[in-house]
C-alpha cells in the first residue's frame, strides 16, 4: 500500500474511532436530558412523583415501569414523556393501582371529571368534591362565584360517561380576588399532555382528529373538523388549560371525509 493511501486509511480509521466513541456519549447525554426534563415537568411534580414508578431512557426510548395511582395518571405520564424533545417512543409498563377489577364505572368517570377540572385554571378543581352514581355526577365544595360554579358544572357535564350533573356547590359569601396566573412553572410537554387529554376526555371533542404541539406556551392545533363550530369548540375548551398562553388553530374544516 502506498504511503498516501496508508495515511488516508489511517485518518479514516481514527475518524471512525472518534465517531464511535462520541456517538454513545452524545446519546447518553441526550437520554439524561430527557429523563431530567420528564422529572422536572409540571405534570410529574404535580401528579406523578409519589406514584412509585421508575423512568428509564435509552436511545430516545422512554420506559416507564411499575405502579401508578390510576389509569388517568398513566395517560398523563405517557403523553408528557411523548411530548418531550428527542423522544422516539414511550413504553408505558405501568400498572394502575386504583383502576383494578374492584373499581366501578362511576369511580372511573369520577376520576376523569376530577382530572379535567384540575386542568382548567378558571375553576378550582382541587376544591371540588366529585361523586358519581349511575352516571349522575354530584358536585360539592365552594366556588368563588356563580360563574365559576356554572363553569365547573359545564365542564363536568361534557366528560365522556357523564349522563347528568347535580351541581350542589356553594358560592363564597365574600368572593376571593382572582389570582394572576403565571406560566413560568409550566413546561411545553406538560401543557401538550394536558391539552391532549382534555380534548380526548371532553365529549364535544373526543371524536376530533387533532394533533397538538406547544412552543413557549402557545398551543398549535392541526387536524380536521366537520364544522366551524367543532373547530371553535376545540379552541374554547383549551383556552384556560393550565399554562396555555395562546392558541393557533390551524385545523381544516371539511365534510368529514378526512376525519
Amino acid at each position: 500500500m502506498k504511503p498516501k493511501a496508508v495515511s488516508r486509511w489511517a485518518a479514516a480509521t481514527v475518524a471512525l474511532a472518534v465517531f464511535a466513541y462520541h456517538a454513545p456519549v452524545r446519546a447518553s447525554e441526550s437520554d439524561a436530558r430527557i429523563e431530567t426534563a420528564f422529572k422536572n415537568s409540571y405534570v410529574y411534580k404535580t401528579y406523578l412523583q409519589d406514584d412509585g414508578f421508575t423512568t428509564e431512557v435509552k436511545e430516545g426510548v422512554v420506559t416507564l415501569i411499575g405502579p401508578i395511582a390510576t389509569a388517568s395518571h398513566k395517560a398523563l405520564a405517557r403523553e408528557t414523556a411523548a411530548s418531550l424533545p428527542g423522544v422516539n417512543r414511550v413504553d408505558a409498563q405501568l400498572a394502575p393501582r386504583g383502576d383494578g377489577p374492584v373499581d366501578s364505572e362511576g369511580t372511573w368517570v369520577g376520576r376523569k371529571v376530577k382530572l379535567v377540572l384540575m386542568f382548567h385554571r378558571n375553576v378550582k378543581g382541587n376544591q371540588a368534591e366529585v361523586m358519581v352514581k349511575n352516571g349522575t355526577v354530584t358536585l360539592r365544595g365552594e366556588a368563588s362565584s356563580l360563574a365559576e360554579k356554572a363553569l365547573t358544572g359545564e365542564y363536568a357535564k361534557d366528560i365522556e360517561g357523564v349522563r347528568k350533573v347535580k351541581n350542589e356547590m356553594t358560592v363564597a359569601t365574600t368572593p376571593e380576588p382572582a389570582e394572576p396566573f403565571t406560566s413560568e412553572k409550566m413546561d411545553d410537554a406538560s401543557i401538550t399532555s394536558e391539552v391532549r387529554l382534555a380534548l380526548r376526555l371532553h365529549r364535544s371533542t373526543t371524536n376530533l382528529k387533532i394533533a397538538v404541539t406547544t412552543w413557549e406556551g402557545v398551543v398549535t392545533l392541526t387536524g380536521s373538523a366537520k364544522t366551524d363550530a367543532e373547530k371553535a369548540q376545540a379552541s374554547q375548551l383549551i383556552t384556560d388549560i393550565q399554562g396555555v398562553t395562546g392558541i393557533q388553530n390551524d385545523m381544516t374544516v371539511g365534510t368529514g371525509k378526512n376525519l
